[in-house]
């Protein structure tokens, strides 16, 4: 079961979403919080796996937000969910540690999945924001260098790394790797683990910045 908490600061939405979210099969809605300050403290008491967060909110916001579920309850996915696209958005969540930006005009069925995506470890993101996604990341200065990026990972562990940088999920470096996809699993939570980022979508970022991929292989 995939336990949500929908923070929002409309009770019209998170009524809303509660409706969807609950009348599908493994998942459940086990928390609302009104704003990003409460959103930890609820994340952590509901013992959620994915958190629907709202970027503007009076009394704290998504980015905010974001960043206190991530301290507090670190196994936690959140998904920004807002109805703009702008491209400070989109940098501003992922650099705080969202896993995926969604608009709240997704149709219901592409939320579904991207909840279900965002709590295997995958990537999630709008159409809209994608290639602004890579492009902001790819024209920020950074220290990093491809050659430190690369240099602890194994020859194994830089392929696959260079998929994943393209926002492919496990089963899709597996079979483009002609790997299993429990081998594809360790290797993702190695290369994690050596490049010191949280998640998948910091190892994307990290990727960019470095220069390790280009625009050119965008896949996201």
């Amino acid at each position: 079961m995939i336990r949500v908490v929908i923070v929002d600061d409309q009770d019209l939405i998170r009524v809303g979403l509660r409706t969807i979210l609950d009348a599908e099969d493994g998942i459940e809605v086990t928390g609302e919080a009104e704003n990003g300050l409460a959103a930890a403290r609820v994340a952590v008491a509901a013992r959620a796996d994915v958190v629907l967060m709202d970027v503007e909110m009076p009394g704290g916001n998504g980015i905010a937000g974001v960043r206190s579920v991530i301290l507090e309850r670190p196994s936690a996915r959140v998904i920004m969910l807002t109805t703009f696209d702008l491209d400070d958005y989109v940098a501003d969540s992922l650099r705080a540690g969202a896993s995926g930006f969604l608009l709240k005009t997704t149709p219901r069925t592409e939320m579904v999945e991207a909840i279900r995506r965002v709590h295997r470890g995958e990537l999630m993101f709008a159409p809209t924001v994608t290639r602004r996604l890579v492009e902001t990341f790819v024209t920020a200065p950074s220290s990093r260098s491809a050659e430190r990026t690369l240099r602890d990972l194994t020859e194994r562990e830089r392929d696959v790394f260079l998929e994943l940088a393209t926002g492919a999920s496990n089963a899709e470096i597996a079979a483009r790797l002609h790997l299993g996809e429990a081998t594809v699993k360790t290797h993702v939570t190695r290369i994690l683990a050596k490049l010191g980022v949280h998640d998948r979508i910091q190892a994307v970022v990290h990727a960019y910045e470095s220069g390790v991929v280009s625009p050119s292989r965008d896949r996201i």
